[in-house]
């Protein structure tokens, strides 16, 4: 939206959600990267309750190295696509072997099967390591347009413009924020704007007013 200095204008919202920890009820990096391929085209909610035996069984990843796929079949059967994701995660544990030796680049991160841009942000974000680009998950994707921040579809697309627009410091929170945002108060339908920190500059707050 032309005439908004968003690098100001995210600030509330940067401070709001600042560090807030991501919903997906992990305890370390091995459980994030598994949960973060299990979570595609799933929800947050359902791998939380499928994780926790996967866990008990497979508590790292030298064991996962180990596991065969009917065994994790078990465990992850009614996540969506589990086909892919169970082949996936025995490559990656295979190549990886050991939870010191998880990567946390964007270059070495998007090697591994299974894990797109979105995804290595996210870790990397939980890893506490200098962001090199901005969680785009389908909330930033619907509130990004709908604040005025980006615009379009293409999650690639909008992270470039995220990035453009916002200082590099902000990029590890700022896709993280957004998506909070969507996930509580700039819903779908019926999105609570009178209580929303960015209804000064939102666009379609000003629409409706």
């Amino acid at each position: 939206m032309a005439g908004v200095n968003w690098s100001e204008a995210t600030k509330p919202l940067l401070k709001k959600y600042k560090n807030k920890k991501h919903p997906l009820d992990h305890k370390n990096l091995y459980q994030l990267l598994v949960m973060v391929i299990l979570s595609a085209q799933d929800s947050d909610k359902h791998i939380n309750e499928v994780a926790p035996p996967l866990f008990k069984a497979f508590p790292d990843m030298k064991s996962l190295a180990r596991a065969d796929a009917e065994t994790l079949y078990r465990f992850i059967g009614k996540v969506r696509n589990f086909g892919n994701k169970t082949k996936w995660l025995l490559e990656l544990a295979k190549k990886i072997k050991d939870d010191k030796s998880i990567p946390l680049t964007m270059d070495e991160l998007t090697e591994l099967p299974g894990i797109g841009r979105k995804s290595a942000n996210v870790i990397m974000r939980e890893g506490g390591v200098k962001a090199e680009g901005v969680i785009v998950d389908l909330h930033v994707l619907r509130v990004a347009p709908r604040l005025g921040i980006a615009t379009g579809t293409d999650p690639k697309k909008v992270e470039k413009q995220i990035m453009e627009i916002i200082p590099q410091k902000d990029w590890g929170q700022i896709g993280m924020a957004i998506s909070f945002l969507g996930r509580e108060i700039c819903r779908p339908t019926n999105p609570h704007c009178p209580e929303c920190v960015m209804n000064t500059s939102c666009a379609y707050f000003k629409n409706l007013k």
